[in-house]
């Protein structure tokens, strides 16, 4: 099922998708009103999931039209875990970009973190800062939801913890990445982490999912990959990092783009005001924003 977070007469609201994609169902029936996305995971229980699952088509729902779609993540309780230089061909680009900050042997999974003070959603403009950032990058990813608190958890266990995938666009600031010696800063900047439109739960999937990733800009195709392609997949990256991080429920991981970014063009072709970025994931939909 596909999970939404949307605003209705001024009051955010966590609802499903029905199946013919013209009404919401709100989540409120199930004897709660979340707050927020977190909210929502911590309360959810299987007997509540599979209530929710079945009776989606026989609850009234509320047209699209009268709702507005935001992002399934508004605000970030906490960080997002992110993986860095986790497709072969995207490792090679970036080598060939700057290899002080990007080339080098990576024997073990790069795990670095972001801030997102807004989750920026479907729809929405970006702010480019450019009065810092002479060369703003995209990078599409899926996006794992974790359902419930993890630690130590095995590999052969890691995908019961997942509650779901998304789509994220990494918005990044090249030259403050590379300037500052490590990936914070330039990837942290308000508006810079785009997510959505939704989350669609794991029994939707393979597990490992094996998902289309592409991403677009004024319509020109940059990057078209698979995530079967991840060089660290997501039952290893749950389970090595909940040997010594409690992973809270709702902790959102951020698995890694594939090649095509703007950095990796010669010349490299960073993104101006007025672009439209959009990324897509199969299974998920697609995620558009607008540079300003």
């Amino acid at each position: 099922m596909k999970v939404f977070q949307y605003r209705r007469n001024g009051k955010i609201e966590i609802g499903i998708l029905k199946n013919d994609g013209l009404e919401m169902v709100p989540v409120n029936y199930l004897g709660s009103a979340p707050r927020h996305m977190v909210d929502f995971l911590e309360h959810l229980t299987p007997e509540k999931k599979k209530r929710l699952d079945r009776n989606k088509e026989m609850v009234r729902g509320i047209p699209m039209r009268e709702i507005e779609v935001l992002s399934p993540y508004l605000r970030g309780r906490q960080d997002m875990i992110c993986l860095g230089i986790n497709y072969h061909d995207h490792a090679e680009e970036s080598a060939r970009f700057h290899n002080e900050a990007f080339g080098g042997e990576r024997p073990v999974p790069i795990y670095f973190s972001k801030r997102f003070n807004r989750g920026v959603g479907d729809g929405e403009m970006v702010d480019g800062h450019f009065d810092i950032v002479d060369s703003m990058d995209y990078e599409a990813e899926l996006g794992v939801i974790l359902s419930k608190d993890a630690k130590n958890v095995s590999e052969k266990d890691a995908f019961n913890y997942v509650f779901g995938y998304t789509i994220i666009n990494d918005y990044s600031a090249r030259n403050l990445q590379t300037n500052h010696k490590q990936w914070y800063f330039g990837k942290s900047l308000d508006d810079y982490t785009a997510i959505g439109p939704c989350i669609v739960t794991a029994d939707e999937f393979d597990n490992p999912p094996a998902l289309a990733i592409k991403s677009f800009v004024n319509d020109e195709l940059r990057q078209n990959s698979n995530t079967s392609l991840m060089i660290n997949g997501i039952a290893k990256v749950i389970s090595q990092l909940s040997q010594g991080v409690t992973l809270q429920a709702g902790t959102i991981i951020a698995t890694g783009t594939p090649s095509g970014v703007g950095m990796g063009f010669e010349p490299p072709k960073f993104l101006k005001k007025g672009d439209v970025v959009r990324c897509e994931i199969e299974g998920i939909g697609s995620l558009t924003n607008y540079i300003k």
